[in-house]
C-alpha cells in the first residue's frame, strides 16, 4: 500500500480536474484571446474559474489574476507591490520563517537598499501580533506574512495583525501568502482586508502550474512580466486554459466539501499525536494549535534523510521540510528555536483529503520499525 504524506509539498489531482484539463486541451482549445467561437468557449472556462475563486474569497471576479502558481504570486505581489510605491517607504516587514519565495524576493530588494525587518516567532513556535504591529512605522511600505507556515503550520494571528494595521496604518500595502491555509481557513477579504493574497493550484488537488493572486479594487501594482493585456495586464502570457479549468474544479471542490476535509486533517492529526505520545523516541515540532493538515515531528539523533529514505523504501513518503529546500537543512525551524538535533531529524507529515487511518497505522508501523532499527544510533 502506497502512503502518501507529503500533501504540503503537492496533492494529487482530483479526477474532476484532471477530466477538466483533458477535455479542455483536446476539445475546447481555443486561445480566450481570439475572437472567434472557440477563443470565446475558452474565456468563458477562464471567466468562470474566475467566480469561483472570487466566491471563496468574497469579492469582485476582477481581483482575481491567474498566474503560474504561488512562487509567482508571490513574486508579483511584493515586486510589483513595491515598485509601485517607491516613494511610500523605504521598510519591509516580514517574518523569520516565510517561504523562499517571499524571504528571497525581500533579500533582493534589501540588496536595492531597503530595510527588511523580519520578525521572530515566540518560544513554543506561535507568533505575538504586537510585534508586527510594533515593526511597522511611517517608513513602512509593505508587510508580507504567510498565514500557515508550511513546515509547521504554525497559524499566524494575520486577521489580528491585518485589523491593527490597517486603523493604523491605512495606506500600508499588506501581502498575505495564504499558500498553505486557502481553502483550509475562511479567508473573507470583506472582513481581512488584506490588499494581496497569494494562493497556488496543486497544494488544494489541483494541477502543477497554476496559482492566483487577489489584488484588491483600487490597490496598484506593476507586472514583472511584459507582453500583451491578458490578467487585467498585470500577468501577460496566453492562459494557462486546461489549468485554470482545472483550478475551477478544484477550487469547487474544496470549497464545498472544505469542513469534511477539514475533519480528516483533525482525526489524522489527533490520532498522530496519540499515537506519539506512546513513542519516548518521537518529540512532536508542531504547536498544539498548528493547523491540523501539517504535523512536523523529529526523531532526535536519526538524520531525516536516514529515516525518509526507509520510510520510502516501504513506499511511504514524507518530507523533511519544504520542498523548494531540498532536503537541506531547515533555516525554518532554526528560526522557530528548535534544537539542532530536532532540526537534522525533522519530518514533515501532511495530509489530504483522502488520508485515511490504516494509512496512518502503515505509516507507525514503519516508523516504529525504523527507530528498533537505528536505536544504536539514537542512543
Amino acid at each position: 500500500m502506497e502512503i502518501y504524506l507529503d500533501n504540503c509539498a503537492t496533492t494529487k489531482v482530483c479526477i474532476d480536474a484532471a477530466n477538466a484539463c483533458m477535455k479542455v486541451m483536446t476539445e475546447q482549445y481555443g486561445n480566450p484571446s481570439s475572437l472567434h467561437k472557440k477563443g470565446v468557449e475558452a474565456e468563458n472556462i477562464v471567466t468562470a474559474a474566475r467566480k469561483t475563486a472570487a466566491s471563496i474569497l468574497n469579492c469582485d471576479p476582477d481581483c482575481i489574476i491567474f498566474t503560474s502558481g504561488a512562487t509567482e504570486s508571490n513574486n508579483l505581489a511584493i515586486l510589483g507591490g513595491i515598485s509601485a510605491r517607491k516613494r511610500d517607504g523605504k521598510t519591509i516587514v516580514t517574518s523569520s520563517v516565510e517561504h523562499a519565495s517571499v524571504e528571497h524576493a525581500a533579500a533582493y530588494l534589501e540588496k536595492q537598499g531597503y530595510t527588511v525587518k523580519r520578525v521572530e516567532p515566540k518560544p513554543g513556535g506561535n507568533f505575538d501580533e504586537a510585534d508586527f504591529i510594533n515593526a511597522v512605522d511611517e517608513d513602512t511600505v509593505l508587510l508580507t506574512f504567510m498565514m500557515v507556515n508550511n513546515e509547521l503550520g504554525t497559524v499566524l494571528p494575520y486577521e489580528k495583525i491585518i485589523r491593527a494595521l490597517r486603523q493604523k496604518f491605512p495606506k500600508l500595502l499588506i501581502h498575505l501568502d495564504a499558500v498553505q491555509g486557502f481553502t483550509k481557513f475562511p479567508l473573507n477579504v470583506r472582513k481581512i482586508d488584506a490588499d494581496l493574497i497569494s494562493f497556488s493550484g496543486h497544494k488544494l488537488y489541483a494541477p502543477k502550474g497554476i496559482g492566483g493572486l487577489y489584488v484588491k479594487k483600487g490597490v496598484r501594482i506593476e507586472p514583472i512580466i511584459y507582453g500583451g493585456s491578458q490578467e487585467r495586464s498585470l500577468r501577460s502570457g496566453t492562459q494557462a486554459v486546461p489549468l485554470i479549468a482545472a483550478f475551477d474544479e478544484a477550487l469547487k471542490l474544496c470549497r464545498d466539501e472544505g469542513e469534511k476535509f477539514a475533519e480528516t486533517y483533525r482525526f489524522c492529526n489527533d490520532y498522530l499525536r496519540k499515537a506519539f505520545q506512546k513513542m519516548p523516541e518521537v518529540v512532536i515540532n508542531s504547536p498544539a494549535n498548528a493547523s491540523p493538515h501539517v504535523l512536523n515531528i523529529s526523531v532526535p539523533g536519526v538524520p531525516s534523510e536516514i529515516m525518509l529514505h526507509f520510510l520510502e523504501q516501504h513506499d511511504i513518503f514524507v518530507s523533511s521540510g519544504s520542498a523548494c529546500s531540498k532536503g537541506a537543512k531547515s533555516v525554518v525551524l532554526k528560526a522557530y528555536g528548535l534544537p539542532e538535533d530536532r532540526v537534522k531529524s525533522a519530518l514533515r507529515l501532511s495530509f489530504s483529503k483522502d488520508t485515511a487511518k490504516e494509512q496512518l497505522d502503515g505509516f507507525l508501523d514503519v516508523l516504529e520499525q525504523g527507530i528498533r532499527r537505528f536505536k544504536a544510533v539514537i542512543r
